[in-house]
């Protein structure tokens, strides 16, 4: 169902961009809402807005958008810059940084604060700051806020502003309460019924046949160059190497297996080991007449039974295993007794023990020769990973020093290899097909922050195999050339020119259906093929259980529409319109769900705590003022969009 429309929608940000966004709020580094301010002597040029009289700079706006799109990054690796700016990523990062803004400075003018203490004490507690000691680092505080671009300055403001946030917005929203004739509204909505169609009008089927001109093409492409945005390519040379790889002399010396020898000389004497089944009573009469009577021909275990307990095997085990799981006085006499043989009662911590003997392992002594075998494989792995430690910290120090990858491969016989350019979900740039690597999977995250020629070693199985890398080629996110992508850039022009036509064609339909002229009717009076009509019955359940997946605009429209009614919508990139039509809406009574009413009441307390908060924040910046340039803005925007 719906399928002809998911075809031409497949947003790749959709709603998980705003979740995203939730974090931009959270105090902690981790989520990086990094934000800061400029006071005073601040040109027009250098601020984005102004918000009771303290402006924002622009470079708080290029560092925040940035941050975010990291942050959808984390569900979609090679969404472009671009592509967040054209899907309102932009757009959100300047409203919530304007109203982060706004509750620091209205916190302030009332009299709110956040001292030096209460600061330092919030840097503390964040993990990112601290060393290999598990405590705060300085070092690694500055690494971290400079890897960031940030001064100490701006971070303390940020930290500030989200601890008045706090002070502020936090009674307000606390454990909201949504009253229950509104619950019952809602929950209403959750059983509604829709029923209506949607038809596709595509761009195709009023597409010009004959293509554009050099100069249409050309300043239709300079128009829409967004839309063939190249995901950022990385392309990296290796070299995989490990316990297998690297030559090493870890055969042990005579004197070395003899000394081991002598070192382990306990576990090459005589061993024996014992497996019993027993069962404990209380006194020690009870013991010695059930142990006479077992001896009498009765088996344990049913002896055991008739008085009441149950045996219990245990595996073999020596007499110091055996004493520690029992007791010392058990273990003595359980190694005195004959296979298959019944143990003299012994005290334990919990009673008396009745047990046999079950069955006698014994090890006789080896000799230094017959250990020699097993001794030389345990010194021959122990120095083999001793070896290649030692030339892993040799190899990481070159590396460290600056040393090039080529270089540290020619000293070490490593192999050098080079991927294709890659993305950053590990597909290779024009072929998907293409599997990299499995040991560059697990860095290649880390590939994508790095600069070109600046070698790194990572461990892939720890203390067997390594690999040593660096990033060749960084080929960035942009359109290419016109001459690269001509045809798909012809067939987006002439959608372009089709839309225009569709766009009439549908506003006739729907002139017809509102008119009462049937859909069916409406589509056929055009005379073109390709329309696409699908009747929709479907309840509001149906449509939320979706929602991990996109659900589809028109569906959205469909089921925020009045009855009766029908609408136009356009379809992304120049694809088509859709003619949506409502017919009917029936909703069931929600009486006999009373679970269905208090689950709508819990889910939508959150719900309730973001309205609360931005109404609580909008009035807040009414009172301070804000104003935006939008010059400025709008250069951000282009610079982020390549459009300059």
């Amino acid at each position: 169902m719906f399928s002809f429309f998911r075809r031409f929608f497949q947003s790749k940000i959709g709603l998980p961009i705003f979740l995203a966004f939730l974090a931009l709020m959270a105090l902690a580094f981790a989520a990086s809402d990094i934000t800061g301010s400029t006071f005073g002597g601040v040109s027009n040029s250098d601020r984005v807005a102004v918000v009771g009289g303290e402006a924002i700079p622009v470079s708080d706006l290029t560092v925040a958008s940035k941050t975010a799109l990291d942050q959808v990054r984390a569900q979609n690796q090679t969404l472009t810059m671009p592509e967040f700016v054209a899907e309102g990523g932009f757009d959100e990062v300047i409203r919530q940084l304007i109203d982060r803004y706004t509750v620091g400075t209205y916190g302030e003018k009332y009299g709110l604060r956040a001292g030096d203490n209460l600061v330092n004490s919030e840097i503390l507690q964040i993990s990112a700051f601290r060393g290999l000691t598990g405590e705060f680092d300085a070092k690694t505080y500055q690494a971290a806020l400079a890897q960031a671009g940030l001064s100490d300055k701006t971070f303390r403001r940020d930290l500030v502003d989200g601890l008045i946030e706090q002070q502020l917005l936090k009674p307000a929203i606390a454990a909201p309460q949504l009253p229950g004739k509104i619950a019952r509204q809602y929950a209403a909505l959750v059983l509604e019924r829709r029923k209506g169609e949607i038809a596709l009008i595509p761009s195709t089927a009023f597409a010009p046949a004959g293509n554009p001109s050099d100069a249409q093409l050309a300043a239709w492409y300079k128009d829409n160059r967004t839309q063939f945005i190249r995901p950022e390519r990385r392309t990296l040379r290796f070299a995989v190497f490990g316990s297998n790889s690297l030559e090493v002399n870890a055969t042990p010396t005579a004197a070395e297996i003899a000394a081991r020898y002598k070192r382990d000389a306990a576990k090459f004497q005589a061993s024996e080991q014992r497996a019993v089944t027993s069962f404990v009573v209380p006194t020690q009469d009870a013991a010695k007449a059930l142990v006479a009577k077992i001896r009498g021909g009765v088996a344990l275990e049913a002896a055991a039974r008739e008085a009441g307990f149950t045996a219990s095997p245990s595996e073999a085990r020596d007499r110091e295993a055996m004493a520690g799981a029992t007791s010392f006085a058990f273990a003595q006499a359980a190694f005195k007794a004959a296979q298959g043989g019944v143990i003299e009662p012994a005290q334990g911590t919990l009673g008396w023990y009745v047990a046999r003997v079950d069955s006698i392992e014994r090890t006789p002594a080896r000799d230094l020769a017959q250990a020699t075998p097993e001794i030389t494989t345990q010194l021959t792995e122990e120095k083999r990973g001793a070896a290649v430690a030692d030339l892993t910290a040799e190899i990481e120090a070159e590396v460290d020093s600056g040393t090039a990858l080529a270089e540290v491969a020619k000293a070490y016989d490593l192999k050098v290899e080079t991927t294709p350019a890659l993305l950053a979900n590990g597909q290779a740039f024009g072929n998907p097909g293409a599997q990299i690597v499995p040991e560059l999977l697990p860095v290649l995250s880390t590939a994508f922050q790095m600069d070109e020629s600046e070698p790194q070693l990572a461990e892939i199985i720890p203390g067997e195999q390594f690999v040593i890398y660096e990033v060749a080629r960084i080929e960035e996110a942009a359109a290419p050339p016109l001459a690269q992508v001509r045809e798909p850039a012809i067939a987006g022009w002439k959608r372009a020119q089709g839309a225009k036509l569709a766009k009439a064609a549908a506003d006739r339909i729907t002139a017809k259906v509102r008119g009462k002229t049937p859909l069916t009717a409406a589509l056929a009076a055009e005379g073109k093929a390709g329309f696409e009509r699908e009747p929709i019955d479907l309840e509001r359940r149906a449509l939320l259980a979706q929602r991990q997946g996109n659900v589809p605009p028109p569906l959205v429209l469909l089921f925020s529409m009045a009855e009766g009614s029908v609408k136009v919508l356009e379809a992304p990139r120049n694809l088509g319109w859709y003619v949506v039509s409502l017919e009917d809406i029936s909703t069931d009574s929600v009486d006999d769900q009373p679970e269905l009413v208090a689950q709508t009441r819990e889910q939508l307390g959150q719900a309730l705590s973001d309205e609360y908060r931005r109404q609580t924040t909008a009035a807040m910046r009414k009172e301070l003022g804000v104003t935006r340039n939008e010059a400025a803005i709008t250069t951000v925007r282009k610079q982020l969009s390549g459009e300059q």
